[in-house]
């Protein structure tokens, strides 16, 4: 009898292993169609009683050719999920009324413009609760579920279907996906479910955003910018308006006095004081470090920061239910942590850490959770206790199941001038030890962004194809502190440029790369250090510059970003030598790079005219080069067949060139 036992552990223990085999076998390199198959999850928030958390998957339907959002939920201990909005329409921003009776959330449906909606969690069909003509912009509920604040954009004067022109009168005119500006404002509204129209709190030339309820519902903070001129500084401010008479009646407060940019306010529990982001050096732009601070709600100050000594950026700051600590997201060194810390600003904490990116998160009580990711898992929703992390969603399971992930190794090494650089190394899939690989090095957007531990499908893809890929976060990155990060001001092309180049020799040494197939490439800043790279070295096969800039000067006022290209290098006529002298299309002549120029025809962030005329130069000079312009694309690449094709392309390019396909 033993060794029959025996025998059948045996054999169920070999029937395991090559079941197990086998689907290890069944798994492949990520294709191009693969990444219509991801799904992107957000927006969890915990139901008041604290069983349940609402999020949003967002998912593309190639076919059809668009993104649709719908709202789910899951059980705290991720046993149960449940589809609240149905197919056929987008919705978001779901949130509980305080009571837990309702989920609600914004959508357009019925082909009206977006309004709040309300589900019954007894059951039954989505109910509509607003009926704004323009439609509203957020919403948020009032701690007592009696009222709902609407931040809502001004109506059109004319909304006839004739053709109009654009009459423009602002210094700031213009912005991608919006398009030209004109003097329709966002202000901040209530409304009582059940009446006939909402209540208007805020007035003027302003703009208001970030709007939220004081603890008892006497009050909303909110962010605006009431300067002379909004368009020509930064200078957001924390303000509190009364949200039963309003602005026009008194009920205004001015919160903070800071010349920079103030944000995201967070009311604590007894509502006498209020947490916020805030940037205190506006003449350093998006370089400066943002901090958290703290100060009394009502205007008398003083305005505290209390993280300038840890000197990374802060995000999306919440009180603990005693009011005791504050809760934020935290940007170091390639990963994005969850942390605490008292709000005298003494007991720093991680409490979700490690190599991982978080991105949101909602707390009920000490525990919560976390919006979060790693290099080769796309986010997902997790619950956090006592440090410790649970799964709950796994909207890409099954995506993940079918495919290889590359290895991925962290690299530091010293650049040209001794200092430190902290980068990652991805390796080709079936990577072999002493052999040599094709390589990119592909840069992130920004400047002023880093590559950390969250899935990105492009690396993934040229792993696929057999490449190394060298993604390093040179100078003028964030998550490495302030001075590490205004190196670049005013000196783009410079220290980022030996940074980069100093990650690919390095992973020559380390005997992956292989230094006789080099591609370089990225989109907006990444395709604008791509400019620097191929106009100060040959070293590189193939390059691939995507909604980058080149000739500034020819810019101004045609980008949306004339105040901080002003307040970086000065008025272009005043100072043409800074602009010219950080301008990549003055060194075109050095280009040998065969170059593949891509943008959106529609783009205001980084305008396709800096391709057009990079393409018109090398074409000149008898460079191999090519334009592709997507019609009515912005500076994201959206419609699903061009995302397709700008793959393809990326492929197709570097096969040629630095592969010699």
């Amino acid at each position: 009898m033993k060794t029959e036992r025996i025998s059948l552990l045996t054999i169920l223990i070999t029937f395991l292993f090559l079941n197990l085999s086998h689907a290890q076998s069944d798994q492949r390199p990520v294709e191009i169609d693969d990444y219509f198959n991801l799904k992107s999850v957000s927006s969890p928030v915990i139901s008041p009683d604290g069983n349940w958390i609402a999020y949003t998957v967002s998912q593309t339907d190639f076919d059809e050719g668009s993104s649709e959002t719908r709202i789910w939920m899951v059980s705290k201990d991720g046993s149960v999920k449940l589809p609240m909005t149905a197919e056929g329409y987008s919705a978001g921003n779901p949130q509980w009324t305080p009571d837990g009776n309702y989920l609600t959330f914004s959508a357009s449906r019925n082909d009206s413009k977006t309004q709040v909606w309300k589900l019954d969690m007894r059951g039954g069909e989505a109910q509509q609760v607003t009926d704004i003509e323009q439609g509203i912009n957020s919403f948020e509920w009032s701690p007592d579920g009696d009222r709902l604040l609407l931040m809502i954009r001004d109506k059109e004067e004319d909304e006839s279907d004739d053709p109009k022109p654009y009459v423009i009168d602002r210094l700031q005119f213009k912005r991608d996906y919006a398009g030209y500006l004109d003097r329709r404002r966002v202000h901040i509204y209530t409304y009582t479910p059940g009446d006939s129209t909402a209540t208007q709190l805020t007035f003027g030339d302003y703009d208001h955003s970030s709007a939220t309820w004081s603890p008892d519902g006497s009050k909303i903070a909110f962010v605006s910018n009431r300067t002379e001129e909004p368009d020509g500084n930064q200078n957001d401010d924390i303000w509190i308006v009364d949200a039963e008479i309003g602005e026009e009646e008194g009920g205004l407060i001015q919160v903070t006095q800071n010349p920079g940019s103030d944000s995201s306010p967070a009311w604590s529990p007894d509502g006498r004081e209020i947490a916020y982001r805030t940037s205190v050096e506006p003449e350093k732009i998006w370089y400066a470090t943002t901090h958290l601070a703290i100060t009394k709600a009502d205007g008398s100050g003083p305005e505290r920061l209390i993280t300038k000594e840890l000197d990374r950026n802060v995000g999306s700051p919440k009180f603990s239910d005693n009011g005791n600590q504050i809760w934020f997201t935290f940007e170091d060194a390639g990963e994005r942590h969850l942390v605490t810390v008292n709000r005298n600003g003494t007991g720093f904490e991680r409490v979700v850490t490690g190599q991982v990116s978080v991105r949101d998160f909602d707390l009920d009580d000490s525990e919560g959770v976390v919006l979060m990711g790693r290099f080769n898992e796309p986010h997902e929703v997790y619950s956090f206790d006592d440090g410790s992390v649970m799964q709950l969603t796994h909207e890409n399971r099954e995506y993940l199941a079918n495919l290889i992930a590359p290895d991925v190794e962290e690299i530091h090494f010293n650049s040209e001038d001794g200092t430190e650089i902290h980068g990652f190394l991805v390796k080709p899939i079936g990577y072999e030890e002493g052999r040599r690989y094709p390589t990119l090095l592909w840069i992130h957007g920004g400047p002023v962004a880093q590559f950390e531990h969250s899935y990105r499908f492009e690396p993934q893809l040229f792993a696929a194809q057999g490449y190394a890929v060298v993604m390093v976060n040179p100078r003028g990155s964030s998550g490495y502190g302030q001075e590490f990060s205004e190196v670049l001001f005013a000196d783009w092309g410079n220290k980022d440029f030996e940074d980069v180049m100093a990650g690919v020799d390095h992973a020559i040494e380390m005997g992956v790369a292989d230094s006789d197939q080099l591609g370089v490439g990225g989109w907006s800043y990444g395709g604008i250090l791509t400019n620097y790279v191929i106009t100060q070295t040959d070293r590189f096969d193939g390059a691939i510059s995507g909604a980058s800039e080149t000739l500034y000067r020819s810019l101004y006022g045609h980008d949306h970003y004339q105040l901080y290209w002003e307040l970086e290098l000065g008025l272009p006529w005043e100072t043409p030598e800074k602009w010219e002298r950080i301008s990549p299309f003055n060194d075109v002549a050095n280009v040998t790079t065969p170059t593949l120029w891509m943008g959106g025809s529609d783009d205001w962030n980084v305008p396709i005219l800096s391709s057009e005329q990079m393409y018109q130069a090398m074409k000149r000079l008898g460079i191999e080069t090519q334009l592709v312009v997507y019609p009515g694309e912005h500076h994201g690449i959206r419609t699903p067949i061009f995302q397709k094709d700008r793959f393809e392309r990326y492929l197709n390019w570097f096969g040629q060139y630095v592969k010699g396909e």
